[in-house]
């Protein structure tokens, strides 16, 4: 047909009709595509052109092929129990950074510092100082924790609690050797007893609706340990008394930072939790700070890296420096506000069951002389499996060891591994507890474990 012929107006007619379908059903086809099943809609040809024959443009026939794009690969989702490694998640190796808060006074300069922002730069580049370590260990213990505080229900054996999440832990950071693991027992302290108690193999303590749970767990990377706490009450009679000590956890956090003096800090967290009062049975009862426990400096494999941020104001001058890690770990107690390691005599019969479940801390010590031929066995399986970070006898059980009392109480009496028994109130009293892990940049602070949560 040359291009000046007229068609007659009925085969104009059907010819029209026949492209107008076409047109119809292919924007059908790609509309279905795109929303439905989340394609695109491609020609055969690289750049997409419809592929139509002579004949087919004669007789009317268009014929269209589409090449389908293959389907987006499911982003993977953590399980529950937790146990889809973060490396799964994150195939990047990039974790998320915490929560940034400016320094505030003398070094609000530090945000907009070219040469701290250098510096900055730096240390996150050197595997050494790199910050995304502590962040992959942070990322784990928001992953755990988010799902812990789902599981855990009154009637639950300790044990299990424990068990869950320190197997969603060595999961979600694929635990290896001393690289990456768990950065210390799991304490679940109830009650009046405010801290290091652990459940060992057999231990049948069950939590009960009115009991006032402490949830302390720490993971690893590298030796950057995260050490975060929460507590959870099932009922509402002791509501107050954890957001108290949660209060006080977020003004620790907020007025830490370089050059902040520890007694001076110690103060604001005491004026925070002291504001608060708890009512039981009828009985209005202050909220105090537990004046002999402590945050801490973290240093790399060591928990407690020797700088104490106390609950009470004192004379302490020591300060904050850039760099350094710290748990602002805040306790509040609606008893006396002092706790005692006795747990075993009858001033706390509840505890005397569990004098023994406790974390061990091997000391650093450069010279060892053993005559016990268990105790030195015993250290070898401790430097292997644990080097400086704390464990407890579920640990050691867990390594292969049995028949170790003896061992190790050789090594707590010779200095080499302290112990730390649980930390009690007087009998009858309540304790609550928070803490996160923060991070002084030498531009701002990190708050490396927030979570929505907390």
């Amino acid at each position: 047909m040359s291009p000046t012929a007229v068609a007659p107006a009925s085969e104009a007619k059907g010819v029209n009709d026949l492209k107008s379908a076409v047109s119809e059903g292919t924007e059908s086809t790609q509309k279905n595509g795109k929303d439905v099943h989340g394609e695109e809609v491609e020609g055969d040809d690289d750049d997409g052109e419809e592929d139509v024959g002579g004949e087919a443009a004669g007789t009317g026939d268009a014929k269209k092929k589409k090449k389908k794009k293959k389907p987006k690969k499911k982003k993977a989702e953590q399980s529950d129990p937790p146990r889809v490694g973060l490396s799964k998640l994150f195939p990047s190796g990039i974790y998320p950074e915490g929560e940034l808060q400016p320094y505030k006074d003398d070094n609000a300069y530090r945000l907009t510092s070219e040469e701290k922002r250098y510096n900055e730069k730096l240390m996150n580049e050197d595997p050494e100082t790199t910050y995304n370590d502590i962040r992959r260990a942070a990322e784990v213990h928001r992953q755990v924790r988010q799902r812990t505080r789902n599981f855990i229900k009154p009637g639950m054996a300790m044990t299990d609690i424990a068990n869950y999440i320190e197997d969603g832990t060595r999961a979600l950071v694929e635990a290896e050797g001393l690289q990456s693991g768990i950065g210390f027992p799991t304490g679940l302290s109830l009650n009046h007893c405010a801290a290091h108690y652990t459940p060992n193999a057999g231990d049948t303590t069950v939590l009960k609706q009115g009991d006032v749970l402490k949830v302390d767990f720490g993971v690893h990377v590298n030796g950057r340990i995260v050490d975060s706490a929460f507590t959870l009450a099932f009922d509402h009679t002791y509501d107050k008394l954890v957001e108290a000590v949660k209060a006080a956890t977020e003004t620790g956090v907020r007025e830490a930072g370089i050059d902040v003096r520890l007694g001076e800090l110690a103060g604001y967290i005491q004026e925070t939790m002291e504001s608060y009062e708890v009512e039981v049975n009828g009985k209005v009862l202050p909220v105090k700070p537990i004046a002999n426990l402590s945050g801490h400096s973290i240093n790399k494999y060591q928990i407690h890296g020797g700088k104490s941020v106390m609950l009470v104001k004192n004379d302490d001058d020591t300060k904050m420096e850039e760099g350094e890690y710290f748990a602002i770990e805040t306790f509040g107690s609606t008893g006396r506000g002092r706790m005692f390691s006795l747990c075993q005599t009858s001033r706390c019969p509840s505890c005397a069951a569990k004098a023994s479940l406790h974390p061990y801390e091997k000391r650093n010590l450069l010279t060892v002389d053993l005559r016990l031929n268990s105790a030195k066995s015993l250290l070898k399986t401790i430097n292997k499996e644990f080097g400086t970070l704390p464990f407890c006898r579920r640990y050691l059980d867990r390594a292969g060891e049995s028949k170790y009392l003896l061992a190790l109480n050789n090594l707590v009496n010779q200095g080499i591994v302290q112990d730390y028994p649980p930390l009690c109130d007087q009998l009858g009293s309540m304790t609550a507890q928070f803490e996160h892990t923060i991070l002084l940049r030498p531009t701002q602070k990190e708050i490396v474990s927030r979570g929505d949560d907390y």
